[in-house]
């Protein structure tokens, strides 16, 4: 079924290189909209400069074009809407939605990542401080179309969270809500590690009035380690010689079909064979895919 109205996106952050799991990830929202003839948009997720590895953003964008993962319409960078963050952040202050918190590091150890409250009713002036959303005491469901029901109780599990730092930059729950909005996506297909983002995310949306997109989180790929595929551990970049055997095996990581006869096959070509036999249902549900797996 073509459906022209489905929005989906592909948002690297700039910390480093392309690396397999991101490759997971950025195959799977590709066929998800080109199965259905939707449109597959890309953002930079460059909030964090002081983590922005020089030349990431360039060579992100080439392995995308070597692996024949062509977006539709201009790259966005979330460096060029800081004003747009900045004026929503102050009206949820303005508000009385979000709040001035000046607790240190040292205050909010023992907390297990949910804030206390410390400065929830202090009424601190919002410069030089971060700037936390109030959470109702309610649980957050969405059915994820891989890995099924999921609730958080945003109170009891993750407390008023930030979403203007310290140091004045952006946080990515306020960014990712905000953008996805402007750019109309309806379709969000991302690994699982944003699960757990995903209920504070439709808080936003519900606060603000935005609809809810659809959402699809893949496993994500592990080390032998234990550790997730990520920049952090220094996961080994994609090669740009090696575009289909790669691209074939991040389709049997994702479940999918990719027959012998495709292992010479470009890598347009094969996307785009993929896309026509694309199955979100044959997507393993689990979060985690040991990467000893797929050799």
């Amino acid at each position: 079924m073509q459906n022209s109205a489905y929005i989906g996106r592909f948002a690297p952050t700039p910390s480093g290189y392309l690396h397999f799991g991101s490759l997971v990830a950025a195959v799977a929202s590709y066929l998800d909209a080109r199965s259905v003839g939707g449109r597959w948009l890309l953002r930079m997720e460059d909030l964090d400069p002081p983590r922005e590895v020089t030349g990431a953003q360039a060579a992100i964008l080439d392995t995308l074009e070597r692996y024949g993962l062509h977006w539709d319409g201009e790259l966005v960078r979330q460096s060029d809407r800081h004003g747009e963050y900045a004026a929503l952040v102050q009206r949820l202050f303005d508000q009385g939605l979000a709040y001035a918190c000046i607790c240190s590091r040292k205050q909010l150890e023992g907390s297990g990542g949910i804030y206390p409250g410390h400065c929830r009713n202090a009424g601190h002036a919002g410069h030089d401080a971060a700037i936390r959303l109030r959470v109702p005491e309610l649980t957050y469901r969405f059915s994820d179309r891989v890995q099924g029901e999921y609730s958080q109780h945003l109170g009891k599990e993750v407390g008023d969270f930030v979403i203007r730092r310290r140091d004045g930059l952006y946080a990515y729950q306020l960014a990712v809500v905000l953008d996805d909005a402007w750019q109309g996506v309806n379709n969000v297909v991302r690994g699982a590690d944003l699960l757990d983002s995903t209920p504070r995310q439709l808080y936003l949306q519900e606060l603000l009035g935005f609809s809810q997109p659809r959402y699809l989180h893949v496993p994500l790929i592990i080390q032998p380690d234990g550790h997730k595929l990520g920049k952090s551990y220094r996961s080994p970049p994609l090669p740009g010689d090696q575009a289909t055997p790669l691209l074939i095996r991040a389709l049997r990581a994702l479940g999918q079909p990719a027959p012998d006869e495709l292992a010479d096959a470009s890598a347009e070509e094969l996307l785009a064979w993929s896309a026509r036999h694309w199955d979100a249902a044959l997507v393993p549900r689990t979060r985690n895919l040991a990467e000893s797996q797929l050799r």
